[in-house]
């Protein structure tokens, strides 16, 4: 009777994910410790899996989308009353989202039991911006150019960084050289390890007919190896101008 109650999730096995610290940067290794409780009968665990996982925008609303998987183990037997610990290297990929705006992002822990419900953990990140999109921010501020949103959307064809979706941050000049002749400037990062590259869409401001016509719009792009927020703000305001 155990054995049919913990396949229906009661008296199931429990696991739990230790993260040292909430807070990550991409392009960084996080140690952490998955800790699994045996339930009230002995259950086989295909394999535990360690996915990092956001979500992003689409036409229906928003989906659930994986950023990376880990398979930390296959074909362990958790017999009941029990506790197995096990130690494993997150490693955050330059191209995680950055938790502004919209932008969620979680550990998401699941042992994977044949004919069970299939326990869960899930632990919210607080991801920072890289020292270089850091910089970009930096510059971007420094040019008159506020955070307007932030969110990850559907990109179905891959036509920005080859992937389901990418990030976009939108600014609008409050101010600087950029006010009157902006209406708005968005940014698609697709992060490396020696270079942030960024895909730009300058939005001109115009008149009705030319934001029908979507004439007011130039696409370009920038790529992004300093860290100096003085650097990337001439590097920025050069691609701008060019377009206005």
């Amino acid at each position: 009777m155990k054995k049919v109650l913990a396949s229906i999730g009661i008296g199931n096995a429990t696991v739990d994910t230790v993260l040292p610290s909430e807070t990550v940067t991409p392009g960084e290794s996080v140690d952490a410790t998955v800790h699994i409780e045996g339930g009230d009968a002995e259950q086989a665990v295909d394999r535990i899996e360690l996915e990092l996982e956001t979500r992003y925008l689409t036409d229906d609303g928003y989906r659930e989308g994986t950023v990376d998987r880990l398979v930390l183990s296959e074909g362990l037997d958790i017999e009941p009353d029990t506790s197995e610990t096990r130690d494993v290297t997150l490693e955050v990929p330059y191209h995680t989202p950055v938790t502004l705006g919209n932008v969620r992002v979680w550990v998401e822990t699941e042992l994977d039991i044949s004919l069970a419900v299939d326990p869960e953990d899930t632990d919210p990140l607080d991801v920072q911006p890289t020292p270089r999109m850091q910089a970009l921010f930096d510059a971007a501020e420094q040019l008159g150019l506020s955070l307007r949103s932030a969110d990850c959307e559907a990109d179905p064809y891959g036509r920005y960084v080859g992937r389901r979706f990418y990030q976009e941050f939108e600014f609008r000049p409050s101010g600087g050289p950029f006010a009157g002749d902006l209406d708005e400037l968005e940014f698609v990062p697709d992060p490396g390890p020696d270079a942030l590259d960024v895909y730009v869409e300058v939005d001109r401001r115009g008149g009705l007919l030319s934001e029908m016509a979507e004439t007011d719009e130039s696409k370009t792009s920038l790529s992004v190896t300093a860290t100096d927020a003085d650097r990337v703000a001439d590097q920025l305001r050069e691609t701008v101008e060019r377009h206005l």
